[in-house]
């Protein structure tokens, strides 16, 4: 149960790390004037990539890999300093290592603007401890649904 002290606390050291990352790619997008260049961007997701640990540098390269392949049309680019892909100017899905935040196991997430809807309740953040096959055919199946 969280403390009172707790409660009190505001943001973690990791949590004002994100937000200031998030800042810098703001001030970064007003700066230009034009839209970035995706090349550009996508070395940017790449840098974040090789930044992280194992195993979440691999599971990050084979979302990566995985959404080229299949979701071309998404665009890379960090989003909290963390590897993201957008549709749209609208950010789809991203992935938070578990180095981030500190927690047992890395995530790839969907925003509000990816079509996995399916009933009256659905999840939009799945864990990823580990890449294998089933990850690998889960997260395709995924990635289709979120972009149709």
């Amino acid at each position: 149960m969280e403390t009172k002290e707790n409660a009190n606390a505001g943001f973690t050291d990791e949590e004002k790390k994100a937000m200031a990352e998030r800042s810098k790619e703001l001030a970064s997008i007003r700066k230009r004037s034009a839209r970035p260049k995706i090349e550009d961007l996508e070395k940017e997701v790449f840098r974040k990539i090789s930044e992280m640990n194992e195993p979440d540098r691999t599971i990050a390269t084979n979302i990566h890999a995985l959404i080229k392949r299949i979701a071309p049309n998404l665009t890379p680019r960090t989003w909290y300093g963390m590897p993201a892909y957008e549709k749209d100017e609208s950010i789809i899905c991203f992935f938070q290592e578990r180095g981030k935040f500190k927690t047992r196991y890395a995530t790839i997430g969907f925003s509000d603007k990816a079509h996995l809807d399916d009933g009256a309740l659905w999840p939009t953040a799945f864990a990823l401890p580990e890449w294998n096959e089933e990850v690998d055919e889960r997260l395709r199946e995924l990635i289709k649904k979120a972009i149709s």
